[in-house]
């Protein structure tokens, strides 16, 4: 869905996935420092955006999601996953209860898969799925903003901003008062530095979730039973994720990022060497530079110095071995 924002002065398209909002407004840096002082906004109207009501939402819920969300209080935020009966992660879910309504941010091209699912899992229970997609844009407003929400608007209080739920025939009159705007090059590089994984960028087919650090965030260890449990109870208990998140200073000199899926080796076995993960989202930062996150196999040591393609990396741990 295009956003209406893209006429802004300066906006230039993002492609791929993030198809439909900016990628940036013509000056990268600028604009992630705006972010990271707390001024401006994020157009994440190209997001979909699921709700469900009545009166069983939350116990409902409860079953399905990895999340303790049964006595979720209204206007606490949260994420949550839905996993396969392999405890791999299918969908990815920022959620918030405004008393009334759950309110779901999903990745670009899942919402129609994650609908059809909720749907065929409803039974007997007294819920209601809505696309809000069409009605309904997100706008994320950084950390520290004293930009006001307007009253009546579903929001996602986070550290790292706030995401509204706006009307979508409301997004550009918002966004005219919200301050300067800022593309999605500038947000995704501020989610790297704080070593946020994201769906489709971080997981494959594969992933699970202690790989990325979701356990806590977005995985309670001590609720009941949901599809997949089984998996995170067995890696948890075990301790052994096959691969591991982390964080990459790359060769500023490199004058292109590697890109998403780039292979990575151990440095000290050269180009040649065995292939120990990959790049799984490259940005480049205002004040540390070129940086990555990336999947790398749990038993490469937490100090090897790597290459992606050409270019050295120096790891930084997220997700301990």
């Amino acid at each position: 869905m295009k956003s209406p924002l893209l006429s802004l002065p300066g906006a230039v398209p993002a492609e791929g996935v993030d198809e439909g909002v900016a990628a940036h407004y013509g000056d990268l840096f600028r604009e992630q420092r705006a972010l990271a002082d707390g001024t401006g906004f994020v157009d994440l109207s190209h997001r979909g955006v699921v709700t469900v009501t009545g009166e069983d939402r939350l116990s409902w819920l409860h079953l399905l999601l990895t999340q303790h969300v049964s006595e979720l209080p209204a206007g606490q935020a949260t994420e949550a996953l839905i996993l396969s009966a392999n405890g791999h992660i299918e969908h990815a879910l920022y959620l918030v209860d405004d008393g009334e309504t759950v309110w779901a941010h999903v990745e670009p091209g899942t919402r129609e898969a994650l609908v059809a699912y909720l749907e065929s899992m409803k039974f007997f229970y007294r819920v209601e799925v809505a696309d809000r997609t069409a009605d309904t844009a997100v706008l994320h407003l950084p950390a520290g903003s004293i930009t006001p929400v307007p009253e009546g608007v579903a929001v996602r209080e986070t550290p790292y901003g706030r995401d509204l739920f706006l009307p979508r025939e409301e997004l550009e009159a918002y966004a005219a008062q919200a301050g300067p705007p800022a593309g999605l090059l500038a947000y995704e590089a501020l989610r790297v530095e704080q070593h946020r994984p994201r769906l489709g960028f971080e997981t494959d087919h594969r992933t699970i979730p202690h790989e990325l650090g979701w356990i806590g965030s977005a995985v309670h260890l001590q609720k009941g039973c949901y599809r997949g449990q089984e998996t995170v109870a067995r890696v948890q208990n075990l301790g052994k994720p096959p691969r591991r998140l982390v964080f990459l200073h790359l060769d500023g000199s490199e004058v292109h990022l590697p890109p998403q899926g780039t292979e990575l080796r151990v440095a000290d076995e050269g180009a040649e060497g065995r292939r120990v993960g990959f790049i799984t989202t490259s940005v480049r930062h205002h004040e540390l530079g070129p940086v990555a996150l990336a999947l790398v196999k749990r038993n490469v040591p937490v100090d090897a110095r790597l290459l992606a393609g050409d270019t050295a990396a120096a790891q930084e741990t997220v997700v301990e071995p």
